[in-house]
């Protein structure tokens, strides 16, 4: 087996595991058209930025990076409980952020109006959710 097999492995491999970008950013403008929803972005479970739009005024690595840290405590402390965690809100003074389990890749972090119906929003997260988990 020659050299170049492996680097076509390697390269496919690579293409295997990647997030299809433009269709993550794609789904999470959609996120962001559904009422009472300003922003949305795709954490991965580890702390990197997958796609969406981060707050204005935000640093992009501390932003995505404390809220796979919130996430991570959170189940943490459901755990104990012998509970699976869902979501972690965070009520501040002119909106709430939303933090969403989207499975074993990904959070969602949506900062929403303060009076959102976060029912509704839920609804939808879980019809994208499917949609996400295929591209990444």
């Amino acid at each position: 087996m020659g050299p170049g097999n492996r680097a076509d492995r390697v390269l496919e491999e690579t293409r295997r595991t990647m997030a299809d970008q433009p269709a993550l950013e794609s789904i999470l403008k959609e996120i962001e058209a559904i009422e009472g929803v300003h922003s949305a972005v795709l954490v991965g479970r580890s702390g990197q930025y997958l796609a969406g739009t981060i707050p204005e005024g935000a640093t992009p690595d501390t932003f995505v990076a404390m809220f796979a840290i919130l996430v991570g405590a959170a189940e943490t402390a459901s755990s104990e409980l012998k509970e699976q965690l869902d979501t972690v809100i965070l009520t501040m003074e002119a909106s709430k952020i939303v933090v969403v389990n989207d499975g074993p890749k990904a959070i969602f972090v949506l900062r929403t109006r303060k009076d959102a119906d976060l029912g509704r929003i839920k609804t939808h997260l879980e019809r994208f959710s499917r949609r996400i988990e295929e591209h990444l």
